[in-house]
């Protein structure tokens, strides 16, 4: 079976559509397409059209490449088998996340310097060396693209062996609701996860933690508003009562 690249678009109410393509060796190039599902049973078979441009035109409508998968004559997608099955601590899957940063270059520098920011606070974090955080690629890939200072698309998947730190990065830029940055973080049923992560009780079960567990890294990323230690400042207030 061919390699076929495969994009997706999210509806705003869950439901998604997949789009996948292929270069043969007669230069042609075949589109297959439908409702996301094990099966694609639209397809078509075109000639003088560049793979680059076709999948640029998709993207720009707001599909995002998921994988590369096989698919048969059929329609059939079949996805690869890892060559090493992840140790999730938590069962199995991955959130799919995309950003499209379609805005000026001094939007895209700001957007750099708050990426660099918040990777600076996640090395100071006291238990960082011992976190999954190199197994994650999309630091510094996000952090080249945007001290690139022009528009970029990028896309991919966290899963639970990569730890919760790159969702928490992830919803933090989110939550900075930089103009003209869409960024986008769904589940394996295609939910959309917002930017509020006491409401994403779900995705903390994802990632074997809770809101206790996380809330330290949430503060000092910003996530999160710190909490009032009343005790502590009782201490530190001389005793006036008579």
């Amino acid at each position: 079976m061919a390699v076929w690249r495969l994009y997706r678009y999210r509806h705003s109410d869950g439901r998604s559509k997949d789009w996948a393509v292929s270069a043969n060796a007669d230069g042609t190039i075949t589109t297959r397409w439908g409702r996301t599902a094990a099966r694609l049973p639209g397809v078509s078979t075109r000639k003088g059209v560049r793979l680059f441009d076709i999948e640029k035109q998709k993207q720009a409508k707001g599909y995002v490449f998921v994988a590369e998968v096989e698919i048969d004559s059929e329609g059939h997608v079949h996805f690869p088998e890892p060559a090493k099955p992840d140790p999730p601590p938590s069962g199995s899957g991955a959130l799919y996340w995309h950003i499209d940063c379609r805005v000026s270059q001094e939007v895209c520098l700001a957007l750099a310097s708050e990426i660099r920011r918040l990777i600076d606070v996640i090395h100071s974090l006291p238990d960082y060396a011992a976190m999954p955080h190199p197994l994650w690629k999309g630091w510094q890939r996000l952090s080249d693209l945007a001290l690139g200072a022009e528009p970029f698309s990028q896309s991919g998947q966290i899963k639970p062996a990569h730890g919760v730190l790159p969702w928490l990065f992830l919803m933090t830029l989110k939550q900075q609701g930089f103009a003209g940055v869409e960024i986008g973080i769904a589940t394996e049923s295609s939910r959309e996860v917002s930017a509020d992560l006491k409401a994403e009780q779900e995705v903390l079960d994802f990632f074997g933690t809770d809101l206790d567990r996380i809330r330290g890294t949430a503060e000092m990323l910003g996530l999160l508003k710190p909490r009032l230690n009343l005790a502590s400042l009782l201490s530190d207030t001389d005793d006036r009562w008579f």
